[in-house]
């Protein structure tokens, strides 16, 4: 099938490579001509795990082609993926102002029928506003030209996309007619031969499908920092607690490890998207408000045990941060609780020497700028410890897993570790050093 997908961020990116790999022609179109540039000579945006081998052969063969040439993209294919950003405003809701674009130049260059998807993640009701808003403009235009429109929300985890892409554990499509569903079946089907795993509904189910999926899991991420800190206060350990409970198939052991707050692109923007939704809709979502407080100020944890161990005033001390990202395999430092954690230890007074192996450049971006003097980035987890006072954990990325505990103990001040996602043994402490987890 001949694809346009609209979008190289890293749904549009992640998408369009794995439906070239399927032998599928993709179209990529960027209105951003330094990205497109960059991606032409296989220079990518994101760090993701083998995307950037996928790309290249896919360009290689010539399946893959990006453009900022959204007319050359439509006059030769018949679907057409929206797969831009739905950043969160001010009030919480979808800005929902790049799909509108999107839709816009799709009736203003479209010059065959043709089925839009919309692969965003987007409020209830909006793919029937993008619908009316392209025949709008084509009925303006006087083209006789006719679209369907479906959702079709993506399920990608950031540092396993391809995978998930590749092998999808479900493909959900929302449609209104039988033969947008096998179109749509069609495209799909090289991804799961092994065994049906279509999942097909309404639009508005699918649209919201997406949301509740993130939310789901994110509440299970702040019930289990709220278990942790039910723990911490009774003396019980959330580390046992979570095996205990994890072995109950109903529960699982997925997604209930307690830490120091959830962040990235999705679960913060989709738990206020659908918090705004229901108010929009005048209903008051108490969990789901619940599960966003817990989690901003899970992110605080941390610097409350180092408060507690050294003071409040922090002047003069050095910590090690080792891992920015706001989970491993990937840069994304979007809601990171890195960046909560590092700039309220700096306003305490502390100087940070701080190593990630691919999130550097993204959290130099993201952090306000009045906090750079106050962080040396290291090329090494090794470089971060050198004349630090304690070791602070923040993403378990797998080199920090099994550290060398004696050149921890050699190089620190102090051999103190402050472990933010519950990875290091309590049998350490045996090796001299002090260790603060979360509910343990």
């Amino acid at each position: 099938m001949n694809i346009t997908v609209i979008g190289t961020g890293y749904v549009g990116l992640v998408t369009g490579a794995c439906f070239s790999k399927m032998g599928n022609m993709v179209y990529c179109v960027d209105i951003d001509e330094k990205k497109i540039e960059g991606l032409k000579n296989n220079i990518l945006p994101i760090f993701e795990p083998n995307l950037d081998t996928l790309v290249k052969t896919s360009q290689e063969k010539g399946d893959l082609i990006f453009t900022t040439d959204i007319k050359e993209a439509l006059d030769e294919t018949n679907i057409v993926f929206i797969a831009v950003g739905t950043p969160m405003a001010e009030d919480g809701s979808a800005n929902l102002d790049y799909i509108f674009s999107a839709a816009s130049d799709i009736a203003n260059n479209i010059t065959r029928d043709s089925l839009v998807v919309i692969k965003s993640t987007v409020p209830v009701g909006t793919g029937f506003k993008v619908r009316d808003h392209i025949n709008r403009i084509l009925k303006e235009n006087n083209s006789d030209v006719k679209i369907d429109i479906a959702s079709n929300p993506e399920f990608l985890k950031e540092g396993h996309a391809i995978e998930d892409c590749l092998h999808p554990d479900r493909v959900v499509i929302g449609a209104e007619s039988d033969e947008v569903f096998e179109t749509l079946k069609d495209l799909y089907s090289p991804f799961v031969l092994n065994h049906d795993r279509f999942v097909m509904m309404d639009i508005k189910s699918s649209e919201m499908t997406k949301y509740v999926a993130n939310a789901m899991l994110a509440t299970k991420i702040s019930f289990m920092n709220e278990v942790a800190n039910i723990c911490e206060v009774t003396g019980a350990n959330v580390q046992k607690v979570r095996l205990g409970i994890g072995s109950d198939k109903r529960i699982g052991y997925n997604f209930i490890y307690a830490g120091c707050g959830y962040g990235g692109s999705c679960f913060p923007k989709d738990v206020q998207a659908l918090i705004n939704t229901a108010q929009t809709h005048g209903y008051e979502p108490k969990i789901l408000s619940n599960v966003e407080s817990v989690n901003k100020k899970q992110k605080t944890v941390l610097v409350k045990k180092v408060t507690d161990r050294f003071g409040t005033d922090l002047s003069g001390l050095t910590f090690a941060v080792w891992g920015l990202a706001f989970k491993p395999g990937t840069d994304d430092v979007r809601e990171a609780p890195s960046l909560v954690i590092v700039s309220q230890l700096i306003d305490h007074g502390a100087k940070i020497k701080a190593y990630d192996s691919q999130a550097t450049e993204e959290f130099k971006k993201a952090i306000d700028d009045k906090y750079l003097d106050s962080i040396e980035f290291t090329p090494t987890r090794y470089k971060a410890i050198d004349d630090s006072d304690a070791l602070i954990l923040i993403t378990e990325w797998k080199e920090f897993r099994n550290p060398d505990y004696d050149k921890l103990a050699e190089n620190l001040n102090q051999s103190i570790i402050f472990d933010g996602r519950n990875i290091y043994d309590k049998k350490i402490e045996n090796k001299g050093f002090e260790l603060y987890q979360i509910g343990c």
